[in-house]
């Protein structure tokens, strides 16, 4: 099967089952945010499948045994829309930060304020950050993890873009850890592209990061270094990798 035609597929699918979960999500609202968070959860997790088992997008995780029992920060990087729904099934229950933007896309939008994410203006960093620890604390009680990706927007692969500190302060503020999560999806999945090309994408996890008597910026610099050095270890293997990082993995397997 060509994969054209296998993503044809997937967007096939995609276009079927949302009106679909936004329709049962939609019924479900009167449910506790629990029981209503598998209807979402499962949306994701069946895009998931789609990709791994139509598109052949798969992917191997390392250092799941760092995923605690009790919810934490997911510190993740943001390179396309794969971890966006991968995330789903890797961690347990989980809600995202989004920028509000995103709930006024239609169905998708809709769906995903059901889903109870913790949704700020960007331009109001002071109310955004009220946001984060208010809710953020709201949606512990309820036992979901927080996602977050501390760059803001999806980056590039081999690129870095500028890492806040609302992850970090909302970690510090309500001691729970930051854990790190690194994963190459964007150079298999890019950004707004309609093609996904089969792979194997890899995802690591990294030891839950505490604060301690640290302060946020100590906290999200050592998330950032420990990131950005698996981004390093994994980059440079798909389609779309960034030249620099295929020609230095090639260096190095030549070496």
């Amino acid at each position: 099967m060509s994969i054209l035609l296998r993503n044809l597929i997937y967007w096939l699918v995609l276009v079927i089952i949302t009106p679909l979960f936004f329709l049962a999500l939609f019924i479900a609202a009167p449910l506790p945010r629990r029981t209503r968070h598998v209807v979402g959860q499962s949306w994701a997790r069946l895009l998931t499948w789609t990709l791994v088992h139509v598109v052949g997008l798969k992917y191997r995780v390392i250092g799941a045994e760092n995923i605690g029992d009790k919810p934490g920060i997911i510190c993740s990087k943001h390179q396309s829309g794969w971890e966006t729904l991968a995330l789903q099934k890797i961690f347990p229950a989980q809600i995202y930060v989004a920028k509000r933007e995103l709930l006024w896309i239609p169905f998708f939008g809709w769906g995903l304020a059901l889903m109870n994410p913790i949704a700020i203006n960007r331009s109001d960093r002071a109310t955004a950050n009220n946001r984060l620890l208010q809710q953020g604390r709201e949606r512990l009680r309820h036992g979901f993890w927080i996602t977050v990706f501390p760059e803001g927007t999806r980056i590039k692969p081999g690129s870095r873009g500028k890492y806040k500190l609302g992850a970090a302060r909302m970690a510090k503020t309500l001691e729970i850890p930051l854990v790190p999560v690194a994963h190459n999806a964007g150079e298999f999945w890019p950004r707004n592209a309609f093609i996904k090309q089969p792979g194997e994408i890899t995802v690591v996890i990294g030891k839950p990061i505490y604060a301690g008597e640290r302060g946020p910026e100590a906290m999200m610099r050592e998330a950032e270094e420990w990131i950005e050095a698996r981004q390093r270890e994994i980059g440079g293997v798909g389609p779309f990798a960034n030249p620099d990082e295929r020609a230095r993995r090639t260096a190095s397997h030549s070496a």
